[in-house]
């Protein structure tokens, strides 16, 4: 069966769930997002309100990491889509609608502040609720094979290049540097993709920004990842002066707050590029996948403004210069793919 036949019948399967949850209220269903996974949203029309159908077909996705995580995020008193209905074993959930109007829409010179400012207030929050054993942990496997997405699809595959034995040393040899301090940082309940795309501008509401989104992939990792997320973010760019003036008040936040941040702020910063280095490794190689075996190719005009974060954060550390080195060196076999960095 076609993707395009599979995802008919996924639809058709959808809605007589919903009118059976549903009934005897009528609805009208049109398509609301899909994202970088399998998993499609739909919104349901009706008479006095909206809803969201998530459909998340098996064996691809699982609904229970959503479902576990939205409470875990609700208790910690974030605003995310409440679980009205589920039917997880054939991937069905009806959520309720934290509106279309993303940060990333709303973003911009005179709104930043007060936006960000939500964001991290709410970081805090989800922070503070951490207990180790909840979630999965972002262990040395799992951040060492996101780096390696890197030189697997943005290397090898989007550049058509090869390392040899001894730039493959060296990669290993960053990765296992990151890892070292990654592992050392406090760790709390990571989102791990909180960024403009997935936080809410929820109207009327202002105590309640921003709704939170797409958070099944949760895990027990560094207390900077998420706050990279959002201030180093794929998608929008700020001037480097305005991120380290909210990485500081995000800092002073999370102090008074009593959150396990570095006492010295040039430590926490430090924290924060390393971090960063790691994301940026990882998604250089996920949005290659994206295009290469997803057939996805709208992250390709987004890989230029991650690899200037990875350059940065490389040039102002010595310990990560030998991977500076390695990105001039792969830069200059770069074919041409209709982009440039």
């Amino acid at each position: 069966m076609t993707k395009t036949g599979a995802n008919e019948d996924r639809k058709t399967a959808l809605t007589a769930w919903l009118e059976e949850v549903l009934a005897p209220q009528s609805f009208e269903l049109t398509v609301a997002s899909a994202d970088a996974s399998f998993r499609r949203y739909f919104r349901l029309h009706t008479a006095g309100s909206s809803l969201i159908a998530m459909d998340a077909p098996p064996p691809q996705e699982d609904c229970r990491p959503f479902v576990h995580v939205a409470g875990l995020m609700l208790r910690a008193g974030l605003n995310v889509p409440r679980v009205l209905a589920q039917d997880v074993e054939r991937g069905f959930l009806l959520l309720s609608d934290l509106g279309d109007t993303t940060y990333l829409s709303q973003l911009g010179p005179a709104t930043a502040d007060t936006l960000y400012r939500d964001a991290w207030n709410a970081l805090v929050k989800l922070q503070l609720a951490s207990r180790p054993g909840v979630l999965p942990p972002y262990d040395e496997a799992m951040l060492t094979r996101e780096m390696q997405l890197f030189p697997d699809w943005y290397i090898n595959r989007h550049l058509g290049l090869t390392l040899d034995e001894k730039d493959s040393r060296l990669l290993q040899k960053v990765f296992a540097t990151l890892n070292a301090n990654l592992l050392a940082q406090p760790q709390v309940y990571v989102h791990r993709d909180y960024h403009s795309r997935n936080l809410m501008v929820c109207d009327g509401e202002p105590q309640q920004n921003p709704g939170v989104l797409d958070f099944q992939d949760a895990v027990y990792g560094p207390i900077t990842y998420d706050l990279v997320s959002l201030l180093k973010d794929a998608y929008i760019a700020w001037d480097e002066e305005r991120v380290l003036d909210w990485t500081v008040r995000y800092w002073q936040a999370a102090r008074q707050a009593e959150l396990p941040v570095a006492a010295d702020f040039a430590d926490f910063y430090r924290d924060f590029e390393w971090m960063g280095v790691q994301r940026h490794i990882k998604i250089l190689g996920i949005f290659a996948r994206l295009y290469y075996r997803d057939g996805k190719d709208g992250y390709l005009k987004d890989m230029p403004l991650v690899m200037d974060y990875l350059r940065r954060a490389c040039a102002r550390y010595i310990e990560l210069r030998p991977l500076l080195v390695l990105l001039d060196k792969i830069e200059r076999n770069e074919p041409q793919v209709g982009y440039t960095f």
